[in-house]
């Protein structure tokens, strides 16, 4: 008896979609229903949390530049719009390099540093956010 592509593919769609079935959705990433929650209410209300900026160290997490021009800037892990200064900063993003910022508080004096790299705000040493490692690219 010849089976033909029938039989073959009709197993492979019962696999397919048993595997699918015990396979968990994915939902978000990185936040909680009750967080994501706070924080569409933050947005819906505009409500803008002030935070003073705490310890001897200073260090530009990221910079993510949308398209729309807006822009938004993590200072020792907390977000805030570029230009604004709800952590304590005011983070000035570089045009020409992206990956950079001039991170000003208070009175002391601006410092211009990469993502991943920590200030010393008292001595004004920098660290590499590699912690000793090193990128490696192989062509």
């Amino acid at each position: 008896m010849k089976t033909g592509p029938l039989i073959p593919g009709i197993i492979a769609l019962l696999l397919a979609n048993s595997a699918a079935a015990q396979t968990p959705p994915l939902g978000r990433l990185f936040l909680t229903p009750d967080v994501r929650a706070y924080l569409e209410r933050q947005r819906q209300l505009d409500i803008k949390e002030t935070r003073n900026l705490e310890g001897g160290t200073m260090r530009l997490d990221g910079v993510v530049v949308r398209s729309s021009g807006k822009s938004t800037v993590w200072v020792n892990s907390q977000p805030q719009n570029e230009r604004e200064n709800t952590t304590g900063v005011i983070a000035d993003i570089s045009t020409r390099q992206p990956g950079r910022a001039r991170l000003t508080t208070g009175d002391e004096a601006p410092a211009d540093i990469k993502v991943g790299v920590t200030l010393n705000r008292s001595t004004r040493e920098t660290a590499g956010g590699l912690a000793g490692g090193e990128i490696r690219i192989k062509r």
